[in-house]
């Protein structure tokens, strides 16, 4: 499907709703200043019984902003110079339920070398400005969507578990099964993929010098909001956004952890005045905001928890992320990323800074040589693998829990899930592109692969 339709601006936009990387989508009601998008630029590209001004206020306008990419610096591949971007591309959902991309800016600075692609510029500007898009959301896919929001605050949420829970508290009998093999993918990571000559300096156009840059911006501005699903929605503007699969199957698998933590929550603690005083959940709280957070008080992230709804929005928080969150932005990479032109890893030209002359040679020697392509696919094609001996989300084979009550909130779970899965079944079957990566059976328990 992606090698037949990569090409169209519909399935362009598609793919920030329901590809690799679902959640930097944001709704955009004023344009920024450093974006100057006009009526007249974009004219064509609406209705003609419409402005961009009535559709920025009715609320179907949209932006990808790149801005973390900004000094990011480019490596070396293959001795050949690479180049980092940090577009911005605006969107429109139209009347079909399309999200189409109208304007896009490669740089964060507007000027005469910084001109604004158009869907109307020529065949070859416009299809090389998406390219740059797609090249600069791979880079904030795979390091921090993926490997930052994903695997390495896993890592400390196992890690503060092991330290702070004794194996006999219900917090840590409720989350380890959900750490299963997390810290041992992510020691293989640092080993063979994010190590300096590893796989990653092999494949992209940041290296392990890019890589650290941006992990070290995208944990300064991490929050605990990006990572509860109904925050992070709200917060992005997008939680009526048509269409919008992983918004749909995400909210309902939220509720249902949500549910299933709040009775194992409600079975050992009684009141908030429980949580306030059990010295080790605090400890557990405590090390994560320290550890990982440096104690960033504008992260949002609690340094303690004072109430049982407290704890059972974390603990949700926790484990989505684990399963959840860690499928929806994994699973999909060699679907989405095995057709180079629609997932380009590297660019080895610097952006044009002006419009009318790229020609198909030019994106030919902009895009990445066959050498880093075959790298990358051997990348994607290891993390989107499915791992030998599968756990989905809610099977617990190891018995941690031996309550009666924490058994009945499981098998009421696993039941809720069994649910959403007819559910989403059901939907697919009408669909072109069927939505799956958030179906329970293909979630693994944890983050695993």
């Amino acid at each position: 499907y992606v090698s037949k339709h990569w090409a169209e601006d519909s399935f362009f936009g598609y793919q920030y709703l329901n590809g690799v990387n679902p959640v930097v989508i944001q709704r955009c009601t004023e344009l920024p200043a450093k974006f100057p998008v006009t009526q007249e630029m974009v004219a064509k590209s609406l209705q003609k019984d419409t402005t961009l001004e009535q559709e920025l206020k009715k609320g179907t306008i949209f932006v990808i902003d790149c801005q973390i990419l900004e000094g990011a610096p480019g490596t070396v591949l293959n001795g050949s110079l690479q180049y980092v971007s940090a577009p911005l591309c605006l969107l429109h959902l139209n009347p079909q339920g399309e999200m189409i991309p109208i304007a896009i800016q490669l740089t964060q600075q507007p000027g005469p070398e910084s001109p604004i692609f158009l869907p109307t510029d020529s065949e070859w500007d416009w299809a090389l400005a998406k390219f740059w898009v797609r090249n600069s959301t791979f880079y904030i896919h795979e390091v921090l969507t993926h490997l930052l929001y994903t695997h390495l605050v896993v890592e400390v949420f196992l890690l503060a578990t092991l330290h702070q829970l004794p194996t006999c508290h219900p917090v840590h009998k409720l989350l380890i099964p959900h750490f299963r093999h997390t810290l041992h993918i992510n020691v293989l990571g640092r080993v063979n993929l994010f190590a300096p000559g590893g796989l990653i300096e092999q494949a992209t156009g940041t290296g392990f010098r890019g890589v650290s840059h941006l992990l070290a911006k995208g944990l300064s501005t991490l929050t605990y909001s990006t990572l509860c699903l109904p925050d992070d929605l709200h917060n992005r503007g997008v939680e009526s956004l048509p269409g919008y699969y992983y918004k749909e199957d995400g909210l309902k698998l939220w509720e249902a952890i949500k549910s299933f933590v709040s009775t194992i929550v409600g079975l050992y603690y009684k009141s908030d005045g429980a949580i306030k005083e059990d010295s080790e959940l605090q400890a557990w709280v405590a090390e994560i905001f320290d550890q990982c957070f440096f104690r960033r008080e504008s992260s949002g992230f609690p340094a303690h928890l004072e109430t049982t709804a407290e704890l059972t929005k974390y603990l949700t928080m926790v484990i989505f992320t684990c399963s959840i969150r860690h499928a929806s932005v994994n699973n999909g990479q060699f679907d989405f990323g095995s057709w180079m032109p629609n997932y380009p890893s590297s660019m080895r030209k610097p952006p044009p800074t002006s419009k009318g002359s790229v020609t198909f040679q030019d994106v030919l020697d902009t895009l990445p040589d066959v050498s880093t392509t075959c790298n990358t696919l051997l990348i994607l094609w290891l993390l989107s693998n499915e791992p030998g001996e599968r756990r989905p989300l809610g099977c617990y084979p190891d018995e941690h829990f031996t309550e009666e009550g924490p058994k009945r909130a499981i098998a009421a779970f696993q039941k809720r899930l069994a649910e959403i899965s007819e559910e989403i079944d059901k939907r697919n079957r009408g669909l072109p592109l069927p939505y799956h990566y958030l179906n329970p059976p293909e979630i693994e328990n944890s983050t695993s692969i």
